[in-house]
């Protein structure tokens, strides 16, 4: 579930692991239009049945599978996700990044009214889960949308039909998906994700938005798609009833911890007893809370983790994003960059910067997908590609300084 740059509990992680893949999508390509390719017709005959079996009724089928062709070009994004190797100043640079924080407080700031319920209802503070909506998908910026999402239908037929490995993990997702437009929830128009069927404002997969999303407008569907409102809450609902989400307390803080400090989980008021203190100097609001500290770095910035960031980690277990959809929190509501820079690490483009990154690289022939600012996959191929034939090392398809004052050389 990514964002197009840009998830997992352990039901969770089985159902949405093809979202993970699904980081950078294409527009519809003209081979998805072409003819079925042999044996698709045969395999949707025999697949209609076992639909019917599964409670999708003719008229449902007929809308979704009845003229559907298989998208063939799903095969090829399979094959060739693009391989990226970050250092965590170079992940939490790219996801924090200007765009992010610029936007952010734009939408948190139209969706003021949602995000004050969402937090009454539910305790969730708004900037952890205004930077999951960032990071999954740009705010649901319509240009995302456009420019990367594909027809969820065609998509999941081909895999169904042909991916051999996991054909029985995506004939329940395409049945899942009939039953998201059978329900009334959405429309086969209007269903468009990654190649792998993530969709919406979170980017979940169908069976996610079948047993984890809610109507939380009130509008008597479970919408993907439209106003947030389903999906931001939906994801409140999730962190809490699966990330044990608790009320009132903060993810955790950076910190300086002389001597690296002890493990173990402690009260804030026993770290600072042992020294430890916020880098920002302020007081820690909740001394009785407890928390663990983690150096993800030797010689970069420390930080005491709340039970908070291991509910941020149950959406997705990687430390190295949850500390990145933490501090785009903070970010968004104000909050400074780390105190304590990573070791060898350089400062953020600005968007300003990033944008002309983009526009010298799509001048030299590095096509980057646009010129927004907003460095999703196709800017990192680029950027890799332009290190690869300038020689540039390493050749990781980061954007940073570096790369930006080589193409100003050029230019």
């Amino acid at each position: 579930m990514q964002q197009p740059d840009s998830l997992k509990s352990p039901a969770r992680r089985a159902v949405l692991k093809a979202a993970l893949a699904a980081g950078v999508t294409l527009g519809t390509p003209l081979d998805a239009l072409a003819a079925s390719p042999t044996g698709f017709d045969q395999w949707r005959d025999n697949f209609r049945a076992r639909a019917l079996a599964k409670g999708i009724s003719e008229a449902t089928w007929n809308r979704c599978m009845g003229r559907v062709e298989p998208d063939m070009s799903v095969f090829r994004q399979m094959r060739n996700q693009p391989e990226f190797h970050e250092q965590i100043w170079q992940y939490i640079n790219r996801r924090v990044s200007d765009w992010r924080v610029i936007h952010g407080r734009e939408a948190l700031k139209k969706n003021e009214a949602l995000f004050a319920r969402i937090e009454r209802d539910f305790g969730v503070e708004r900037g952890t889960l205004l930077a999951l909506w960032g990071v999954e998908s740009a705010y649901g910026d319509p240009l995302v949308q456009q420019n990367h999402m594909t027809p969820v239908f065609p998509s999941l037929a081909a895999l169904a039909w042909n991916e051999p490995r996991r054909k029985a993990y995506w004939e329940t997702e395409l049945i899942n998906a009939m039953k998201i437009v059978q329900r009334g929830w959405s429309t086969p128009e209007e269903m468009n994700g990654s190649w792998a069927g993530a969709m919406g404002h979170s980017q979940w997969m169908p069976e996610v938005w079948l047993n984890v999303g809610f109507d939380y407008d009130g509008d008597g569907k479970v919408s993907p798609f439209g106003r947030p409102d389903d999906a931001l809450g939906s994801t409140a609902k999730y962190l809490v009833n699966r990330g044990k989400w608790r009320r009132g307390e903060h993810w955790g803080y950076e910190v300086r911890a002389p001597g690296g400090g002890a493990g173990g989980s402690r009260t804030y008021a026993a770290w600072a007893g042992a020294g430890v203190v916020r880098a920002d100097g302020q007081p820690f609001p909740q001394p009785n809370a407890s928390a663990q500290l983690w150096i993800p770095v030797a010689g970069g910035p420390a930080f005491l983790l709340g039970p908070n960031f291991n509910s941020v980690k149950s959406y997705n277990p990687s430390m190295n994003y949850a500390l990145a959809i933490c501090h785009l929190g903070d970010r968004c509501l104000g909050g400074p960059p780390f105190i304590q820079p990573f070791p060898g690490s350089e400062r953020a483009l600005t968007l300003a910067e990033v944008q002309e990154m983009q526009t010298r690289l799509t001048k030299a022939g590095f096509d980057t997908g646009g010129t927004d600012g907003r460095v999703g996959n196709d800017t990192m191929k680029a950027i890799k590609d332009f290190q690869i034939k300038t020689g540039l090392l390493p050749a990781d398809g980061y954007g940073g300084l570096k790369v930006l004052a080589r193409l100003r050389q050029g230019s």
